[in-house]
């Protein structure tokens, strides 16, 4: 069993710099998957269908999560996690069967969740307030850096053949070396308490809400944005012109975030963050020419994007250090709900007449309408709520 002995402050740049290179790797392969169906001969329905097997995956590790993190400690897990996820692309490249690449989409989900809750409770940890969110903030520039960074790989690396899957898992070989090499680098805080049923209720609703929203528009952003994007240009670098567009809107949003989550209530915030996505889809449905999607997905991408970190700063603000852990993953199994269900029904949507914009309009539409009625209910004193 891995602990630290001595409460030195851990390195903030190991677990960085891993998310970093792992999110290169996986903004790439999330946008290209949708688009590597036809070179191997499986149906472009699957993409929806891929893309909730996955965020099943990711609801099924989300709760699964702490024991492992408990037992090696936070370094260890990182790399075991990579790993895993790191299998399973390369296993999708050696098959084209539509059943082994859902199931391999699964464990894809499952060891994703372990990733996300291993960095997010490794930088959360901590009493002050202040050092949770600068270092959720660059949790979150780093995510979407590296993300941002991945979409151009559609135009550079191509969609089709072994490449992608090639690229993919030599990426998330490097993103373990950071780990590797610092034996040193697991938090000081490596105990960790479950909480309780009756703790978990009484978590911020709002903040499950808005982890739950989080996952139904980013689970359709990645699993279906880029099929609607090459429906309507047909052109791979558009598509990766366009992708990138999005997750630098939702980057460029988190220096923001961290000081407006000191000046108003985050339920607030979260409501003005989903009515920036209805601004933006209204844009796309009344001028689609090239440059106003530019425009409109990176507003998109600032509302999507915005909406998971005020809600796991809302929900867990005056929790104790050793309870972060598992917050993180109750609000991880939030999202993932979201993020299994939401690609199913944005998919029946993407064919009707309102399509994927329309779906996010509406669902960002009632998410703005709730969290105002909460924020108008919450007391003036408590801006932290």
């Amino acid at each position: 069993m891995e602990h630290a002995t001595t409460p030195v402050k851990s390195p903030v740049w190991v677990p960085i710099l891993g998310l970093t290179i792992f999110a290169v790797a996986s903004g790439y392969f999330m946008s290209v998957l949708p688009l590597t169906l036809a070179s191997h001969q499986i149906p472009n329905v699957a993409a929806g269908w891929l893309a909730s097997i996955y965020y099943f995956g990711l609801l099924a590790g989300a709760m699964l999560i702490e024991p492992v993190i408990k037992k090696v400690g936070h370094r260890i897990a990182f790399m075991g996690f990579v790993g895993i996820l790191a299998s399973s692309v390369a296993f999708m490249g050696l098959t084209s069967t539509l059943g082994l690449w859902m199931a391999s989409r699964f464990v894809a989900g499952f060891a994703v969740a372990g990733i996300f809750v291993v960095i997010e409770s490794w930088l959360l940890i901590g009493d002050s307030k202040e050092e949770r969110a600068k270092n959720l903030g660059l949790y979150m520039t780093s995510l979407y850096g590296g993300t941002t960074v991945g979409q151009f790989g559609i135009g550079l690396i191509g969609a089709s053949g072994a490449l992608p899957f090639i690229a993919t898992v030599t990426l998330l070989i490097v993103a373990m070396i950071p780990a590797m090499t610092a034996k040193q680098a697991n938090p000081a805080q490596e105990e960790h308490v479950s909480l309780s049923f009756q703790q978990i209720m009484a978590l911020s609703k709002p903040a499950l809400i808005g982890c739950l929203v989080s996952g139904i528009v980013m689970g359709s952003i990645y699993g279906l944005l880029p099929l609607a994007l090459k429906a309507a240009t047909n052109n791979l670098e558009q598509v990766g012109s366009l992708m990138a567009a999005t997750v630098l809107g939702g980057m460029s949003i988190q220096p923001v975030l961290s000081k407006l989550s000191y000046r108003m209530p985050k339920t607030l915030l979260l409501a003005l963050m989903s009515l920036l996505g209805v601004f933006a889809m209204g844009l796309v449905h009344l001028d689609n020419s090239f440059g106003v999607q530019i425009v409109a997905l990176a507003l998109l991408g600032m509302s999507a994007f915005a909406l998971y970190p005020i809600a796991i700063t809302l929900a867990c603000d005056g929790l104790e250090s050793a309870s972060i852990v598992s917050a993180t993953q109750i609000m991880l199994f939030s999202y993932s709900v979201g993020s299994a269900f939401g690609p199913v029904v944005a998919n029946y949507l993407m064919h009707t007449e309102t399509g994927l914009t329309g779906f996010f309009f509406a669902v960002l539409l009632a998410t703005a309408m709730y969290m105002l009625m909460v924020s108008l209910r919450t007391k003036p004193t408590a801006l932290a709520q």
